[in-house]
């Protein structure tokens, strides 16, 4: 794909979105740490959905406890496509305390662990909103809104006839392209190596985006080293330890 991506009204959503989501529904029991979280935390935490674009800066106008953040406009918003259970999303926003993270995942264990890890450890500079990071993408985030996006470990759908199930496909980057201002950038990181190659692909074919490692850090072939800001999860930690590798990739948006 070499041409510019055209933008679709919201009357004529984009064909895959019927079948792709940015999640899968998965089994899993909400704690009562958890619903205490929803409980005490959601009224200032949760984003509600809704099918018209937002104002980014008063979704996080009454952030407090953060001096970098509170009374600051214009400091970075990065979406986070699905957080799993939260521990890396809160161990990023506390070391990136200037930046403003708008958080979406399905899950309402994972939704009510990170509710209980901002509250325990009094993060402020995250908003969460439990919907579909696609329609989310489609309806609320204007263009040129955003500084950055990560999509951290997506479902690799291992089998080829899964493939069409991936979250990260032509249609879906070019939304993100479209939404990122100039200079923001997409971070993928998977530690399935067949995807990561796919993943290089769409992205080198969106127009709208840039690989600098491919300059920076010739010797990756495409990927980039891991960002300083990305922790090692016990997930991945585990795979290292059994010889298994982790792909970043960090696309700029031109």
């Amino acid at each position: 794909m070499k041409t510019m991506t055209s933008e679709h009204s919201p009357s004529q959503p984009l064909p895959f979105m019927r079948t792709i989501r940015s999640f899968v529904k998965r089994a899993g029991r909400t704690t009562d740490g958890q619903a205490r979280a929803f409980e005490k935390f959601g009224a200032q935490f949760l984003l509600p959905y809704q099918q018209n674009a937002i104002d980014l800066e008063a979704v996080f106008a009454h952030s407090t406890g953060d001096t970098a953040i509170n009374g600051t406009k214009n400091t970075p918003i990065v979406l986070e496509i699905g957080f799993g259970m939260g521990e890396a999303t809160a161990q990023i926003a506390q070391q990136l305390a200037s930046t403003r993270f708008l958080c979406c995942e399905v899950h309402e264990p994972g939704v009510g662990a990170l509710l209980k890890r901002i509250g325990e450890q009094q993060i402020r500079n995250i908003r969460i909103c439990a919907h579909d990071a696609v329609e989310v993408l489609e309806h609320m985030l204007p263009l040129q809104s955003l500084d950055g996006v990560h999509i951290f470990f997506p479902d690799p759908w291992h089998k080829t006839r899964h493939h069409k199930r991936r979250l990260i496909q032509p249609p879906l980057v070019a939304k993100v392209a479209a939404r990122l201002k100039p200079g923001g950038y997409i971070h993928c990181a998977t530690d399935w190596q067949p995807y990561a190659a796919q993943m290089l692909e769409v992205f080198d074919a969106e127009p709208l985006l840039i690989n600098r490692a491919r300059t920076q850090h010739p010797e990756l072939g495409g990927y980039a080293p891991k960002p300083h800001y990305r922790p090692l999860t016990k997930f991945e930690n585990r795979g290292i330890r059994l010889g298994h590798g982790v792909w970043d990739l960090v696309f700029e948006r031109v």
